[in-house]
């Protein structure tokens, strides 16, 4: 009787361990599975984040405001630099926030956001934003911060969202306690140097889904661009509008291409645009230290620009 009564109160000292490690378990990664819910359900107003906008444009217009908010113990001043546009429902949009380090010492930041009306989150697409890394600015030091952003055309088929005109994005900056993944935002410098490591980054997260360096994917390969024709990679069935362009790929023109593909070859099959300048700048500085990489390779001297 003795020896069963403490089998069973060890069974039951085991159990209540496991309940609460379990309940320990869920407490510590109930922030980060919350925010996960959040960034899948749009629940709360989270936005959504995307490669690119490659949906069609739908004629029904919403307004889109912006406001910012600083934590108490952040000395940086947050603006948005327009407090409100007008956007086409999956129109490809470029806003910009300033932030200005007032303290004395380098700080790490991070912002975090979300819209309102919250059922407007799950259709609010940000493609590029200074809120997916935690950022460090410089005393006295102001960064001009892009936000490439679309609304989902998806967004006029939910019948509880037809009441929908205008959606507030919110952002508010605090210090960041635990900084992961920082970058500097000295990056949206427009003077900066270019920069081929953050530009493989971009590579990776807005043109890799299409295209490869060393294949045809869904579009052509990329390896080698520099100083190719346009239309000329071999295997890839081009348009006969990119074509007809005759054009060469400097770094002069995959700034014009990358900023409106349409506009340098109309009916071509490129939707994607990144209207970022520093970005197509860096994505730019990458494809060419391929071409250096691959000159060096082979011995050869460099290719002038």
């Amino acid at each position: 009787m003795v020896a069963g009564r403490r089998q069973r109160n060890a069974r039951t000292v085991v159990v209540l361990v496991g309940v609460v490690a379990a309940m320990l378990t869920l407490v510590a990664f109930s922030v980060p599975l919350y925010r996960l819910f959040c960034a899948a359900t749009g629940y709360n107003g989270t936005t959504q984040r995307v490669a690119a906008d490659a949906g069609a444009i739908s004629k029904r217009v919403v307004t889109v405001q912006f406001s910012t908010s600083v934590a108490p113990n952040l000395p940086w001043r947050f603006v948005p630099m327009q407090r409100a546009v007008k956007v086409h429902l999956g129109e490809e949009k470029l806003v910009y926030f300033s932030a200005t380090n007032t303290g004395s010492t380098p700080i790490i930041g991070h912002a975090t956001f979300n819209v309102t009306p919250t059922k407007a989150g799950l259709y609010f697409d940000k493609i590029q934003c200074f809120c997916f890394s935690d950022e460090v600015l410089a005393p006295g030091k102001t960064a001009i911060m892009p936000v490439d952003f679309f609304v989902d055309p998806a967004l006029d088929k939910d019948p509880n969202a037809k009441d929908v005109s205008t959606i507030t994005l919110s952002y508010m900056f605090f210090r960041a306690d635990k900084p992961d993944d920082i970058r500097s935002l000295s990056r949206f410098d427009p003077n900066a140097p270019p920069d081929p490591v953050r530009g493989a980054r971009l590579f990776a997260e807005r043109c890799s889904g299409c295209h490869a360096l060393d294949r045809v994917k869904i579009g052509p390969p990329l390896g080698t661009v520099f100083d190719r024709i346009a239309g000329s990679a071999p295997g890839y069935p081009y348009s006969a509008s990119l074509k007809a362009v005759h054009l060469t790929w400097t770094i002069a023109n995959l700034d014009r291409w990358l900023a409106d593909p349409q506009a340098v070859a109309p009916g071509n099959k490129m939707p994607i645009k990144v209207l970022d300048a520093n970005s197509r700048r860096d994505i730019i500085a990458y494809l060419e230290h391929l071409r250096a990489d691959q000159t060096a390779a082979a011995g050869a001297a460099p290719i002038a620009r």
